[in-house]
């Protein structure tokens, strides 16, 4: 499949399967004439590498466990145990937020709100 194709099929651009592949989440064979040459389950990992930056994953993160969730023996179990560590994190991340907003509510209550 030629990156044309592949960007076709998975709705992205050329441009975001050369970055993709700069970044090391997709490889593609050379042919003889230089044109990228993609497998067909190709597809599937471009639409999850998108699947995954809509639900809150970098790019990092994601290219830290592509390879093992393709070599797991059970994929689902490992990209559900991705999504409930990604979840906790959020919890964590909205936690700490409403903390930081009830501290600067009490500061905005008092006549000087930078001191302690």
């Amino acid at each position: 499949m030629r990156i044309g194709e592949l960007a076709e099929a998975c709705d992205v651009s050329r441009d975001t399967l050369r970055f993709y592949e700069q970044r090391g989440l997709i490889a593609a064979r050379r042919n003889a004439n230089g044109y990228r040459d993609y497998p067909a389950e190709m597809v599937q990992l471009v639409i999850y590498i998108k699947t995954a930056q809509r639900l809150g994953f970098s790019l990092g993160e994601i290219g830290q466990h592509v390879g093992g969730l393709w070599q797991a023996s059970d994929p689902d179990q490992a990209v559900t145990q991705l999504l409930q560590d990604k979840l906790a994190l959020i919890e964590s991340r909205i936690d700490e937020l409403q903390q930081l907003r009830s501290d600067l509510l009490q500061r905005l209550a008092t006549t000087c709100p930078l001191r302690a």
